[in-house]
């Protein structure tokens, strides 16, 4: 899909999906072939360093503790079965979200409403982070605009974890270890992965623009508020398997709990450039890096 008389390609590294000239990628700009891994790579960096001193305050702990104390702690699960029923159990060894991950926010009287999927949390215009944590809820827009650090905290806050990469892809590959949720060849449709591409709609940003300009833009609320791009969790009832999770493949990126930096699944553009299905895999990310393509979902150990 894309702009009349354009091709629309997403590139890899980072989900920049945009509309190339009506050529092969093989033909492509060498700036998009190779440069542009490089060039995100270093915005990656410093935005990572703005963010550390804000985000490395994290978000204030409605135990009145440190919050990195939390991200570290073991959780105990309620006594609810080994898993409890947002959760789906992995051959009884660990418990994962059945779908991708939404955001309540935790007021400070300590009620709750829901957090827009549409909004980072470090906004640059707001004063103090919000204090939210993880859900996992059928037939909501799942939270994008999430780095891997903000993740890590919203499921910790719900008494869970984010998920080894082998937890991750086990729940994926389902019993038969398929590449697929449902399956081992592709079934186009059957997940999200054919979506709209927001930065052409929004920005008029392509092949033809200076990639230095978009890593600007890919936090804008518009982009995943567009018809046509992120669906609400559940709403592709055949992109799961026998585990009973849903989404794995396609929708939004899905964050792990890696040092370096790791979404995997692809999203709503691209679950072929770095890897089929179950097997997409994006690395080198800081992870304080987020954009309209980065979601996630909590794992946790079975109850004792």
């Amino acid at each position: 899909m894309g702009i009349a008389g354009m091709v629309t390609v997403p590139i890899s590294g980072c989900s920049r999906p945009e509309p190339l000239s009506p050529m092969s990628l093989a033909k492509a700009p060498s700036f998009i072939r190779v440069g542009w891994k490089a060039t995100a790579a270093r915005v990656d960096r410093l935005g990572a360093r703005r963010g550390r001193i804000q985000e490395l305050q994290l978000l204030p702990s409605p135990s009145g503790g440190l919050i990195e104390d939390e991200v570290e702690r073991e959780y105990p699960l309620p006594n609810n079965g080994l898993c409890p029923p947002d959760m789906a159990s992995i051959e009884d060894r660990y418990c994962i979200d059945r779908f991708e991950a939404s955001l309540v926010e935790i007021l400070p009287n300590g009620d709750e409403r829901a957090w827009s999927a549409y909004d980072s949390l470090d906004r640059s215009n707001r004063s103090a982070l919000p204090v939210v944590r993880a859900v996992s809820v059928q037939g909501v827009t799942p939270q994008a605009y999430i780095s891997e650090v903000q993740a890590k905290v919203a499921c910790a806050r719900s008494g869970k974890r984010l998920c080894k990469a082998p937890e991750w892809k086990r729940a994926c590959m389902g019993p038969s270890k398929t590449t697929y949720p449902y399956g081992s060849t592709v079934e186009s449709g059957r997940c999200n992965d054919h979506g709209r591409a927001p930065m052409a709609v929004v920005f008029s940003l392509g092949g033809g623009s200076d990639p230095h300009l978009w890593p600007a833009h890919m936090n804008d609320p518009r982009l995943n508020a567009l018809p046509g791009t992120v669906a609400a969790t559940g709403a592709h009832s055949g992109c799961t398997n026998d585990y009973g999770v849903y989404d794995m493949v396609g929708n939004v990126h899905e964050w792990i709990d890696d040092p370096d930096g790791t979404f995997l699944g692809g999203y709503y553009l691209d679950t072929h450039q770095l890897g089929d299905g179950c097997n997409y895999r994006t690395e080198g990310h800081d992870i304080y890096y987020h954009d309209y393509s980065t979601g996630f979902r909590c794992c946790a150990d079975v109850a004792q």
